[in-house]
């Protein structure tokens, strides 16, 4: 038994000048039957009305229906929930479910694929609303306030449509926030590891998804080579996949900076080629050792935001990444905006926390701080130092400073200690840890470690 299409802009058979893409619709719905991971890549947007074809609006229909009852989405199963509701033969029967499988190359994009027939479902909406609102306006029956009353709810309602579906109830949150719980008991930890024992306890675990971490000094701190020894730690951990965008110095410079950190062997020596040979010995060892580890480095200087977002989201896909590291913040650009830095880094700073987000990855950038630090006697930075756009304290979940009194005292008593100052956290107390820095190899490790060591440095 059929039922009437969605009253959602759009006729039970194709109407050419109505906004839709069957090739984008087939292939949302074959992503699922392909890998039902993908539902959760549209279920948070896209609606059974969305669909332009009546046969695709009950196809997804079926699927979120066994969703909804917590049993197993694939070919039977789709073919048994139509099946049951007397809509098998109406969208074809089992071939056209076969169909759908044959004719989707990926499972990958199903997000791209549901944006498109989300934006079109979107469009027809506006269409209809905006007939409706002709209508309206060559009446004669309707005082001009009504009407216009009349037209602002029909466009409010298409903006709602929308909106409305990133509400989430109990339902929706508990499962999810039961089993971070359930797996941070299991293993302790429910972040990434940057292992720095003290900052990743203060930091409940390490880098938590969906973050946005600002890692913020003066030039000269050690803002890469923290980062680089984090990305190096949380790899060795077998829990880190790192995307690292690095707009200031070149791939090979950032992985001679690691080989240095793990050989001892500083990159002024790798550079000149003045090794011992016990020294290019540690220089191979370390070389070696990098093969196979799971990071990713995009070099490309003067990224726009949009070019960011595009990049994180083929890397999550094609390589499983889920910590992104930003070196630094302030060499992205967003044209058009030259003319008002402020604005620049204000979209820079709400782009990386919407991709912290919406990829649920931690997202850690370095940012330079102001030169206020400089001309003050205490140089400890605080939150007032962040350069160019408060909202970089606003927009971040976590705010770390690296400070280093022997930068700015020769006779300092703390001669290679480095404090990680974490002066802002949403959900975790602030504080101050010490690490041990090396500086002949920019080298950042937990200070107990080597303690023995610093009266050498």
């Amino acid at each position: 038994m059929s039922k009437p299409p969605s009253d959602n802009g759009r006729a039970a058979v194709p109407d050419q000048l109505a906004p839709h893409s069957v090739e984008a619709e087939e292939a949302v719905l074959g992503s699922i039957l392909l890998d039902k991971g993908a539902l959760y890549d549209v279920v948070t947007f896209l609606q059974p009305g969305d669909f332009f074809l009546v046969k695709n609006e009950w196809v997804y229909a079926a699927i979120l229906a066994l969703h909804k009852r917590g049993e197993h989405i694939d070919y039977l199963t789709v073919i048994e929930e139509l099946r049951n509701a007397g809509r098998l033969d109406e969208v074809g029967g089992a071939a056209y479910i076969t169909h759908l499988i044959n004719h989707t190359p990926t499972s990958i994009y199903a997000d791209t694929y549901g944006r498109i027939v989300e934006r079109a479902a979107v469009r027809r909406r506006l269409q209809r609303a905006a007939s409706e609102i002709a209508m309206l306006a060559q009446s004669e029956t309707q005082p001009v306030d009504v009407a216009l009353d009349m037209a602002s709810a029909l466009l409010a309602n298409v903006s709602q449509a929308r909106q409305l579906r990133d509400l989430q109830t109990a339902r929706d949150l508990l499962p999810s926030v039961f089993d971070r719980v359930e797996a941070a008991r299991e293993t302790g930890s429910t972040g990434i590891p940057t292992g720095f024992a003290d900052i990743d306890r203060r930091l409940g675990g390490g880098l938590q998804k969906g973050d946005l971490v600002l890692l913020a000094a003066r030039p000269g701190m050690g803002k890469t080579s923290w980062m680089l020894c984090a990305a190096m730690n949380g790899m060795r951990a077998q829990a880190a996949r790192p995307l690292i965008f690095s707009m200031e110095m070149t791939a090979e410079q950032l992985i001679q900076r690691w080989i240095a950190a793990d050989s001892g062997v500083s990159t002024d020596k790798m550079r000149s080629g003045r090794m011992t040979d016990a020294e290019f010995s540690a220089f191979t060892t370390a070389w070696a050792a990098l093969d196979g580890l799971p990071f990713v480095i995009d070099d490309t200087s003067g990224l726009t935001p949009e070019q960011f977002e595009a990049k994180v989201a083929r890397a999550v896909a094609e390589h499983g990444v889920n910590v992104v590291m930003v070196d630094y913040l302030g060499l992205m650009n967003a044209p058009g905006r030259s003319e008002n830095r402020t604005q620049e880094i204000s979209l820079i700073s709400r782009t990386l926390k919407n991709v912290a987000r919406r990829f649920d990855v931690p997202v850690l950038a370095a940012s330079q701080l102001n030169r206020a630090v400089e001309s003050r006697q205490d140089k400890r930075p605080m939150l007032a130092d962040l350069r160019d756009s408060g909202s970089l304290e606003q927009d971040a979940d976590v705010v770390l400073f690296i400070y280093r009194d022997d930068y700015y005292n020769e006779a300092s008593d703390r001669v290679n200690q480095a404090d990680i100052i974490c002066a802002k956290q949403r959900n975790g107390p602030t504080g101050t840890d010490t690490l041990y820095f090396r500086k002949d190899t920019t080298q950042f490790s937990n200070l107990i470690r080597k303690e023995v060591d610093l009266a050498g440095y």
